[in-house]
């Protein structure tokens, strides 16, 4: 090292924490904090380590979050009717329906039966 330069520090950054940080959806400024580095210095580490940028790593190891938060829904929804429910809704195409009788449309429906009667004499 030349006279008068600064031996930079370098970042020690556990590769287990930081793709668990991602599985939650944690942002890059929080990743950092917890961290305790830059975001300069993440997204250095990323290159280093992923050979990627943080974008493309985050958006792939989040993906393992969803999957563990969907894994909790499924297994939620063996104890709670209301999940259940939902997840029907979601992806069994289940629907809440209702049958409405109204006053109005026997009504409708006479005045048109009267209509048509008028109309063909």
């Amino acid at each position: 090292m030349a006279k008068g330069q600064i031996k930079q520090k370098q970042a020690t950054i556990s590769q287990s924490t930081f793709e668990s940080l991602c599985a939650i959806q944690c942002t890059k400024e929080e990743i950092s904090a917890v961290l305790q580095v830059s975001e300069d210095t993440l997204e250095k580490w990323c290159k280093n380590t992923y050979g990627q940028n943080f974008a493309v790593i985050f958006a792939e190891k989040r993906q393992n979050g969803k999957a563990s938060l969907r894994r909790s829904q499924w297994k939620l929804a063996e104890k709670n009717p209301t999940m259940a429910i939902w997840l029907g809704k979601q992806y069994l195409k289940q629907r809440d329906t209702f049958e409405v009788e109204s006053k109005q449309l026997v009504k409708v429906e006479e005045l048109l039966n009267k209509i048509e009667e008028e109309a063909s004499k």
